[in-house]
């Protein structure tokens, strides 16, 4: 039987989702989690690898099992033996044809900044903070520029291991909350750090370093080295996955507010 779950979880102190021999993952977190319910070995896929320190309120997993359980007790067996920054929200049983990862038709992912003086005490892994005042205006010009199919060789990082840079940006919003602007991303794919260069290269244009049609210019010249900084990870949030009707799993997680 296979399964679908969608998950959440604080990713500031995981190395990232994949397994890592020397280092804590979510990955490696859930699969002991759940292979102590099936009382066999289980391997798990995953929508999209999240980087060290970035959270998801709505990562999508599958994995296999031969275990007669019910959900109920999949789902509270396993999340009593996981740790207390990550949890199973749902899980569902599903054709064997569904991947979490080859299935999923879109992703969204939601960047937070905190833009005041003085850094937050409290939320200091949830969002990125920068006291140089940013104009969302700027941002939101900028931004327009990235809605489409492009080649988006600029926003790669150097390793990314994708075949293709070309990527298509059905939407990015930005929005403000009192003293917290944010970011939502949705595409088909990323590249690797595709939305933290981006969250970079906006931040950038909003501080009155570029002008907003630097970012056309970076998308022509399809080159990392003429892009801007990476912003942290702290204020990423995978916050959905798109797959198609007949799963019945649901787009779209608790998305991040603050202000």
């Amino acid at each position: 039987m296979r399964f679908a779950c969608p998950v959440e979880y604080d990713g500031s102190g995981f190395s990232g989702w994949q397994r890592q021999d020397h280092a804590r993952s979510v990955q490696a977190d859930i699969e002991a989690a759940l292979s102590k319910v099936a009382d066999h070995p289980v391997q798990t896929a995953c929508a999209g690898r999240t980087d060290a320190g970035v959270h998801a309120t709505w990562q999508v997993i599958h994995f296999d099992s031969h275990a007669e359980r019910s959900e109920r007790s999949w789902l509270l067996g396993t999340n009593s033996n996981l740790p207390e920054d990550v949890r199973l929200l749902s899980i569902t049983p599903v054709a064997e044809a569904f991947h979490a990862r080859f299935s999923a038709r879109a992703r969204r992912y939601r960047y937070v900044i905190l833009n005041r003086p003085v850094a937050s005490a409290l939320l200091r892994q949830r969002v990125t903070w920068t006291r140089q005042p940013l104009d969302v205006r700027r941002i939101s010009a900028a931004a327009v520029h990235l809605l489409g199919e492009h080649d988006f060789s600029s926003f790669r990082a150097v390793p990314c291991p994708a075949t293709s840079a070309v990527k298509t940006v059905h939407r990015l919003d930005v929005c403000c909350s009192g003293a917290y602007p944010s970011l939502d991303v949705g595409a088909s794919a990323f590249l690797h750090h595709m939305v933290r260069n981006i969250a970079g290269v906006l931040m950038a244009v909003g501080r009155g370093e570029r002008e907003p049609d630097w970012v056309g210019e970076l998308l022509d010249r399809r080159d990392r080295a003429q892009g801007g900084v990476t912003a942290p990870a702290a204020g990423l949030y995978l916050v959905g996955v798109r797959y198609p009707d007949e799963y019945g799993i649901g787009p779209l997680g608790a998305l991040p507010q603050f202000g």
